[in-house]
């Protein structure tokens, strides 16, 4: 049976765009960075996580690469906690891939000395499909899940959650205004990912960031040793 021409492309982009992610890899490896690769719907809470963590791990020296579709409104967020931050507009692309990464790195490494560096965290563009299906060089993919999106969408979107290395179910002090049952979104997600890590978080009354520093925190002690970059 012959493929489509549809699918061979897909196909040629998803593995070229996999030795792009692959040759970033090596790049964090290098300097002893880990890189997180953070995803989620519009809305979620990504950028007021990444507050919240900035504030809550000075102990790491930390460089945001930022994705948006058209502005630099969350770079300037998180540009006002001293850390160094990329901002990489995507125009109509719904997600960052590992060439537009590629690209942020490289102004790292003009800007910074990386070695430097503990911790590379990329906030993908808002979107809950194409983010899980393109590799950017990370070690670990982080889902966010908002109590507000209902239990319903790891089953409607099972490829980001069954990616996830770790989930956030978000925006928690909302749960008792809202239609919701924080089991049952637990319950689904570990149904199409049964070992995911999952805490309940909430940025806003600070409910289970101390869980998710202390797993960042984990994730970074547990990088890969520096490797010798062959390119």
């Amino acid at each position: 049976m012959h493929q489509t021409f549809d699918a061979a492309l897909e196909m040629n982009l998803l593995h070229a765009n996999q030795q792009g992610a692959d040759h970033n890899r090596a790049h964090f490896d290098q300097w002893g960075i880990t890189c997180i690769n953070l995803m989620s719907s519009p809305g979620a809470g990504k950028t007021q996580l990444l507050e919240s963590t900035l504030k809550g791990l000075q102990t790491l020296k930390i460089a945001v690469i930022e994705g948006d579709m058209t502005t630099e409104l969350d770079a300037n967020r998180l540009r006002q906690y001293g850390v160094p931050v990329v901002a990489i507009n995507t125009g109509r692309s719904c997600h960052l891939d590992s060439q537009m990464v590629a690209g942020g790195i490289h102004q790292l490494q003009h800007q910074h000395d990386p070695e430097n560096l503990d911790l590379v965290i990329v906030e993908n563009v808002g979107n809950l499909v194409c983010p899980a299906e393109f590799e950017v060089g990370e070690h670990a993919k982080v889902a966010l899940l908002s109590v507000t999106e209902g239990e319903d969408k790891p089953l409607k979107y099972p490829v980001m959650f069954r990616e996830a290395d770790c989930l956030l179910i978000t925006k928690t002090d909302l749960a008792p205004y809202v239609d919701v049952d924080l089991e049952q979104i637990e319950a689904n997600v570990r149904q199409i990912n049964p070992h995911v890590t999952i805490f309940r978080v909430s940025a806003k009354t600070g409910e289970g960031l101390a869980a998710w520093f202390e797993w960042v925190a984990q994730t970074v002690t547990n990088r890969p040793n520096r490797l010798q970059l062959t390119v």
